[in-house]
């Protein structure tokens, strides 16, 4: 009765073990979880209007303002005139969720003191307007889409700015904010899946060759360093044998032990 109760727990784990270890071969994957993406927590930023105020600094805060006056107008007209689904969602959540930056961005400027406007500004209208003419259905989402990708594309860049160099803390936090919901928009607008990404200007190209690191030492490729994903099969392949022999181990000095117990029983 000793040996044979002994023998089934050993069993299972045998099978568990190699059915683990085979499905990490299959997919080196799942051997690691991929990082979860960070959300600022804007709650550790003070907001006591505190610092000195740039040029930069009110200009943001006014863009802010400017951007809730055309994209609530325009995000609402996409409720009325777009025939797909996706895209009057889109349409909603913009508007909805401009209304409550536009709050935040009248917050800053009271406490700032900063004169903001009341109505878009020429552009801004002239897109409206274009809005408005445009048919609706497909021809509008395009309109739509297009003016709305663009213009985050615009600002977006000036949020980073503002964000790292301002001296304001209450700046500091509308530019953080501010990100986080362009962001947002961002890839709201490009899960339409009508982005006309070529017309999008194009970003500088990068300086063709950087300067050396001082002292002459050059840091090693990516080529010439073996990355973790090229390296993980060989991580797993390990990890499998290590735990198979800790198990081979176990079973055998366990074996040793119910051979000596048996023996001093007279089995």
């Amino acid at each position: 009765m000793l040996a044979t109760s002994g023998r089934f727990p050993w069993r299972r784990l045998w099978v568990a073990a190699v059915a683990a270890i085979a499905v990490l071969l299959i997919d080196p994957q799942m051997a690691r979880a991929e990082p979860a993406v960070p959300v600022p927590p804007n709650n550790l930023l003070s907001d006591a209007a505190k610092g000195e105020l740039a040029a930069a600094d009110e200009d943001l805060v006014v863009k802010v303002r400017l951007a809730g006056l055309w994209e609530i107008p325009a995000g609402e007209m996409a409720q009325e005139k777009s025939n797909d689904r996706r895209v009057r969602q889109i349409g909603a959540d913009i508007a909805e969720q401009h209304a409550e930056l536009d709050k935040l961005a009248r917050d800053a400027a009271k406490k700032l003191k900063i004169e903001l406007p009341d109505e878009p500004n020429a552009d801004q209208k002239k897109w409206l307007t274009e809005m408005e003419e445009a048919a609706k259905g497909k021809e509008f989402d395009q309109v739509f889409i297009d003016r709305l990708r663009a213009a985050h594309g615009k600002i977006f860049p000036a949020i980073a700015t503002v964000r790292t160099s301002t001296r304001n803390d209450a700046v500091r936090l509308l530019a953080q904010q501010a990100n986080q919901f362009v962001m947002t928009h961002l890839t709201l607008l490009e899960s339409s899946g009508i982005v006309d990404y070529q017309s999008l200007p194009k970003a500088p190209d990068p300086n063709a060759a950087a300067p050396a690191p001082a002292g002459g030492q050059v840091l090693a490729s990516s080529s010439t360093n073996p990355s973790l994903p090229a390296i993980m099969p060989l991580l797993v392949a390990a990890l499998g044998i290590g735990l198979v022999g800790g198990i081979f181990a176990t079973w055998r000095t366990m074996s040793y032990r119910r051979r000596q117990q048996r023996a001093r029983l007279g089995f």
